[in-house]
């Protein structure tokens, strides 16, 4: 490679949207740990929201998407989410991405919880994602280089700035990249937990490879979990869209009452939070909760991908009931950015559910998490393309790490033992007692030698593992320090939100916690 190169981690969303718009050619490596597709993005059923109706406007969805995040959000960026994102989904409109559209040509919007208005865009039906990707993938082909299955173990620092990446294959050779600037879009933390909507390789890595590089990370105790996963066998086996209910498809008990009747005035499009708690209770109390879609019309062609999860799995449609649980989803938290991506460490950008853009506040808005992918990605490279000169030279050095000190950290848990930690004890419902327990657990694994100690002896599953027992311990600490309720982080033992935590959030670096403002 050559000079002025750029490094991006991950290959969702986020990733190839900075990829999209870098003006940097033939310099630009996105590194996946397995495959360009094994990402959320690609699994992604939802749509994008953005106020692109006649009848809607962006301060409309602004308002929409403070109150879902329970007027947690940093305000400045919600209204650079909203009012950019119609901007960026024009452009690629215009530039072949076909949305679903009527006979007329006209977009088709949906409507999903928390919304005042029809203004959720697919594509495919409930293939947004994929279909999203797919696009993206094209328009990068032949000006970013793709490699997969290298996964990225730790972040090359020198003088307090972020040059680089070090890499670690299957067969265990290690490699140094250095670059002018690195972008990690891993994701968010969601598959620590037993049931996840997430992909298997969304473990928290860029968040834990940042904090030990000397990043800030906030607000890791908001976990949003999606209220209708479909429930098999006493497992959670694939995502039910949020999008069916928007359609007419409501929550229901084994007898058949509705389950939101008298717990919110949205009801069954209430915020996900509201949701997911609601289901949980009814199920605490040894009930079921069913999603009937009875009155969903064509829902075989409009849901062709859930349809196809519901019959591979024995789940008769005819029956018009899918039984469901809520599962974890998405992380409103992350490595703290400014409006540009830039983290706290020089070099280093950070963008999509990875990032704490302040966005979601404290429960993210049905179908935003797309949009913010789109527009801070699209920033990052505004920002990465602002820059005229590069301190830095980029290029690959194979090398031996035969006689490098191993970490000396306790047998490492099974990772099941830490998504039953997670979901047992930092779960929809928190209290201190578990949230102390869960943290005592995490701290027995010797993190601080993961914070500092050398890395590169060690193979690629032992190093995923031992970030997400950091990762795992941000999220548990944070919520143990957090004594109110609010959004996606909600304590039976201090079950409402407290004006001292308003519009405060919970900072973490290596050397401490901090309490700062919301926007700062």
């Amino acid at each position: 490679m050559g000079e002025n190169g750029i490094i991006i981690v991950g290959s969702g969303l986020a990733a190839l949207t900075v990829a999209y718009y870098l003006q940097v050619q033939e310099n630009v490596i996105v590194f996946t740990k397995k495959g360009k597709t094994d990402c959320n993005s690609w699994r992604a059923q939802g749509g994008v929201a953005a106020a692109l109706a006649p009848d809607d406007d962006w301060r409309v969805h602004f308002h929409d998407t403070l109150t879902a995040g329970c007027h947690h959000n940093d305000v400045r960026m919600v209204e650079l989410l909203v009012r950019e994102g119609p901007k960026r989904l024009q452009e690629w409109m215009d530039a072949g991405m076909a949305f679903d559209a009527d006979e007329h040509g006209q977009l088709c919007f949906g409507l999903e919880g928390g919304h005042s208005h029809r203004r959720i865009l697919h594509a495919g039906g409930d293939q947004t994602g994929k279909e999203i990707v797919t696009f993206l993938l094209q328009q990068v082909k032949g000006r970013v280089s793709v490699v997969e299955g290298e996964q990225v173990i730790e972040l090359l620092m020198e003088d307090g700035r972020c040059v680089g990446v070090k890499t670690k294959r299957k067969d265990g050779a290690v490699s140094v990249w250095r670059a002018a600037a690195v972008v990690l879009a891993t994701g968010g933390c969601a598959g620590l937990y037993t049931f996840t909507s997430n992909a298997p390789t969304v473990t928290g890595d860029g968040i834990a490879m940042a904090y030990r590089a000397g990043a800030a990370v906030a607000d890791m105790e908001f976990i949003q979990f999606h209220p209708t996963m479909l429930a098999v066998g006493g497992k959670a086996v694939g995502l039910v869209s949020e999008a069916v209910r928007g359609e007419g498809a409501v929550l229901e008990t084994e007898d058949g009452r509705r389950l939101m009747d008298g717990v919110h005035p949205l009801r069954d499009l209430a915020p996900r939070d509201v949701v997911a708690r609601a289901i949980a209770a009814e199920t605490e109390r040894g009930g079921r909760v069913y999603l009937n879609i009875s009155a969903v019309p064509h829902f075989r062609r409009r849901f062709p991908t859930i349809a196809a999860l519901c019959e591979a799995h024995g789940v008769d449609l005819e029956v018009g009931r899918l039984p469901v649980v809520p599962g974890a989803h998405f992380l409103m938290g992350g490595i703290m950015v400014n409006e540009w991506g830039q983290t706290t460490v020089p070099g280093l950008y950070a963008v999509g559910e990875v990032a704490c853009t302040g966005v979601h506040g404290a429960n993210r808005l049905a179908s935003n998490s797309l949009l913010e992918a789109i527009v801070f990605g699209a920033r990052v490279a505004h920002s990465i393309n602002r820059r005229e000169e590069w301190p830095t030279s980029v290029y690959r050095a194979a090398r031996s790490f035969g006689h490098s000190r191993r970490l000396l950290v306790p047998p490492l848990p099974e990772r099941s033992c830490i998504r039953e930690r997670l979901s047992t004890f930092v779960g929809i419902v928190r209290e201190k007692g578990r949230l102390c327990e869960a943290v005592r657990w995490f701290e027995q694994f010797s993190l601080p030698d993961w914070l500092d100690g050398d890395l590169e002896c060690l193979s690629a599953e032992e190093i995923e593992t031992g970030y997400m027992l950091l990762t795992g311990w941000l999220v548990a600490s944070s919520a143990l320090r957090r004594t109110e309720s609010r959004g996606g982080h909600y304590r039976s033992d201090f079950p409402y939100d407290h004006p001292h935590w308003k519009g405060r959030r919970l900072v973490r670096t290596k050397e401490e916690w901090e309490h700062a403002p919301v926007g700062r």
